[in-house]
């Protein structure tokens, strides 16, 4: 059963998020704050965590990079993160947190799902890029 952890602040994220991926083998849980992103991962070990980029006290992209940095010094598994950009503009922001994909809001049902079964078969996710650029050589890249 996958586990997906989203961190957001925004009720009607949390709202569609669920929506789209929680079934009965899903499970999705929520933290607010991007400095409660660490220790749920540690706790719930999440197969996929979903960052909205404007979270209250720590936006997702100094979050995904703190995911990073843990990760890259052994104290939490590799995780596969998505963020939710609010426009085009902030793919750079995305692509510099090494992130694992992206979805730029507003958000639908078929967009969520799609984005979390690639990563969670192990690919990436980009939107607001054109297929010809290469963000990641070592990672097959989908398109949306």
């Amino acid at each position: 059963m996958p586990t997906v952890l989203l961190a957001t602040d925004a009720d009607w994220v949390f709202d569609e998020v669920d929506a789209a991926l929680a079934d009965d083998q899903t499970k999705v849980y929520r933290v607010r704050r991007g400095v409660d992103v660490i220790p749920a991962i540690r706790e719930l070990q999440p197969d996929l965590v979903v960052l909205d980029l404007q979270i209250g006290n720590m936006g997702g992209m100094a979050t995904c990079m703190a995911i990073r940095n843990e990760e890259g010094a052994d104290r939490l598994p590799i995780t596969a993160v998505l963020m939710l950009l609010d426009r085009a503009a902030d793919v750079f922001l995305a692509h510099r947190a090494d992130a694992d994909g992206w979805l730029i809001k507003p958000l639908d049902a078929f967009r969520l799902r799609k984005a979390a079964e690639v990563l969670l078969d192990g690919y990436s996710y980009f939107e607001g890029v054109d297929a010809d650029t290469d963000l990641r050589a070592d990672v097959a890249t989908v398109e949306a």
